[in-house]
């Protein structure tokens, strides 16, 4: 599958998570997440300790996720990435999109042999869903 055809399946899904969402305006976790938004994307802020994020219900973690997500943008320093690729794949979550600076060879490995579509090393979901401030 080539990298655009990764991109639209990924964006196919119905509802999706984002890993470090922030309540920084200026973090990339929180452009992330105002990009699903933009999109009319369902979507759900993944923090360890903030309740809300742009108005959405936070959660602390993967497993704590109201309903099942199709896809996680994970927007976190890669030694976290690899711990929230492990839950991921624990939850079956099939579509998995590591931000460029959240990948480490070992998440994208994890990722892989989950048999999960991976995207790792390349665009932003930013560029993907035409991100405006």
């Amino acid at each position: 599958m080539t990298e655009q055809e990764q991109i639209q399946t990924f964006l196919a899904g119905r509802r999706f998570a984002v890993v470090g969402a922030s309540q920084d305006r200026e973090k990339y976790g929180n452009k992330v997440l105002r990009a699903y938004l933009q999109n009319h994307r369902s979507v759900v802020p993944v923090h360890p300790s903030a309740s809300e994020i742009e108005g959405q219900r936070a959660v602390p973690d993967l497993a704590s996720l109201p309903e099942p997500v199709d896809g996680v943008s994970i927007v976190t320093p890669p030694a976290v990435t690899e711990k929230v690729v492990q839950q991921a794949v624990a939850l079956g979550i099939q579509h998995i999109w590591m931000q460029p600076g959240a990948e480490s060879p070992r998440a994208i490995q994890l990722a892989r042999e989950s048999g999960a579509n991976v995207l790792a090393g390349g665009p932003c979901v930013l560029v993907a869903l035409r991100y405006h401030e």
